[in-house]
């Protein structure tokens, strides 16, 4: 999961795959905006055939954060 993961940030984000770390949040990397955090978001839920709710949508800050997101939707 976790290289799948890293996989749809570089890629959304535009970025090199050794830039996806647990540290890059959003805010922090000028190309993780709002409209690449809804990319992302589209992204994830497409990939991963699960759908976010609103608030881990809003909570989803840092890929690290990320991860912990997808593991739960991965275990219902």
């Amino acid at each position: 999961m976790n290289e799948k993961l890293r996989n749809i940030f570089a890629s959304v984000l535009d970025i090199p795959l050794e830039e996806v770390t647990d540290e890059l949040a959003y805010g922090q990397h000028d190309k993780w905006d709002s409209m690449s955090h809804m990319m992302l978001i589209a992204d994830i839920e497409s990939n991963f055939d699960i759908m976010i709710d609103t608030d881990d949508i809003i909570d989803m800050s840092s890929f690290a954060k990320a991860q912990e997101i997808v593991a739960k939707y991965e275990s219902e």
